[in-house]
């Protein structure tokens, strides 16, 4: 039990801490830059929505924004089984050259699949419905398939200032993230792309089995295991809403069950057929396991001797307590700037335990809609309260 408490305690310190330090210092030691520059190609901008009416009209009107040659770009709105106005607001749109495809089943993998075998242009680039684009964010990102290693170019999603302690909790841990995908993409590559902001040479794209969960990750492997890199440029943005602590949960159970699902779809992923299997295996297999660690270091903390034991079973108990006091702390107090990363950390680990269920349920019942609230931070899209299946 000694032994399982100190590998489980070494592992969960590796991947918070170890691995982002290894990381850091590969992307300083072992960089390689991406040759961008100016260049022009044919795009298909491909939006995939399901009852999106709170939210087309303003996408669109970013889209249209963008600053690159209209004459170039041919724009697809999917309809992944909308039931509300979404197709009557996209219709609206025909005038500026905005195709509607329709889809009568609410799968989303089917209706990128659909709009990709329609699709002209050179460049795709996928793009969901809620987020507002930076109008030089297409052309940052079309700029770097100047380079011929390059598959597949992902922006950042910046998340505008929160209202809460508990928002702002999961804006710092989606900023983690994007610290991770930077570093990764120095090196080589990251394992994916930014979902609401991404684009792939036309040829590189494959059909998706129905029921796909993380399209932006099954589409980009494909190029991936070809050869090609997929790289982070966070000069392209898109300007997303922040979410509360349950929202997150629910999203984070359904990205973390796509993990295991692209794990089936590429096993390769986990072996030196993968070119950066160390870290994959560190970094997205590495946070599946995260849970199991933590329960492993509860349950050996109560066989370690005296007082070993007992350090460890109170240094975890107080960490819990105090993300569980986070539910009664006061807004803006001192207790509630610890507690809440405290409690979006327990939540999140929860999240990856609850992955497992993909093995168990539809792929459909892990789709939830996104509610987000008005952000503090002003820039593009609504104010009030809206939701999307994204």
């Amino acid at each position: 039990m000694a032994w399982l408490f100190v590998g489980a305690a070494l592992f969960i310190v590796y991947v918070l801490a170890g691995y982002p330090l290894l990381l850091g210092w590969l992307a300083r030691r072992a960089a390689r830059p991406v040759r961008k520059q100016r260049v022009r190609k044919t795009v298909s901008v491909i939006v995939p929505v399901s009852d999106g009416e709170r939210w087309i009209a303003g996408k669109l009107e970013s889209i249209l924004a963008l600053d690159y040659p209209r004459e170039l770009i041919e724009i697809a709105v999917v309809s992944n089984g909308c039931r509300d106005r979404t197709e009557e607001i996209v219709a609206e749109f025909a005038v500026h050259g905005v195709e509607l495809l329709r889809l009568g089943v609410a799968d989303k993998a089917l209706a990128i699949n659909r709009a990709v075998e329609r699709a002209k242009g050179e460049i795709l680039f996928f793009t969901d419905v809620r987020q507002r684009l930076d109008p030089g964010s297409l052309a940052e990102l079309v700029d770097c398939f100047a380079d011929p290693e390059v598959g597949v170019a992902s922006g950042e999603a910046v998340i505008l200032e929160g209202t809460t302690h508990e928002e702002a909790s999961v804006g710092l841990y989606r900023r983690y993230e994007n610290w991770i995908r930077d570093k990764l993409s120095r090196i080589d590559s990251v394992f994916g792309a930014t979902g609401c902001i991404w684009a792939m040479r036309r040829e590189l794209a494959a059909p998706m089995p129905a029921g796909t969960l993380l399209d932006d990750v099954h589409l980009p492997l494909a190029a991936f295991f070809r050869g090609y890199r997929l790289i982070f440029d966070g000069s392209a943005k898109a300007f997303d809403y922040p979410t509360a602590l349950d929202i997150e949960f629910r999203r984070k159970v359904r990205t973390l069950a796509g993990v295991y699902q692209v794990i089936g779809a590429y096993p390769a992923l986990l072996g030196p057929a993968n070119r950066m299997w160390i870290h994959f295996v560190s970094h997205k297999f590495g946070r599946l396991l995260l849970p199991w660690a933590l329960l492993a270091t509860a349950i050996s903390s109560l066989f370690l001797p005296w007082p070993w034991g007992m350090a460890a079973l109170a240094s975890q108990a107080a960490f819990y307590a105090l993300a569980a006091a986070d539910a009664w702390a006061a807004e803006g107090g001192a207790l509630k700037r610890i507690s809440s990363p405290a409690r979006t950390f327990v939540v999140l680990m929860a999240a990856a335990a609850c992955a497992v269920s993909v093995w168990f349920v539809a792929d459909g019942r892990l789709w939830k809609p996104t509610r987000v609230r008005p952000a503090r931070t002003p820039g593009p899209g609504r104010r009030e309260d809206e939701h999307s299946r994204r």
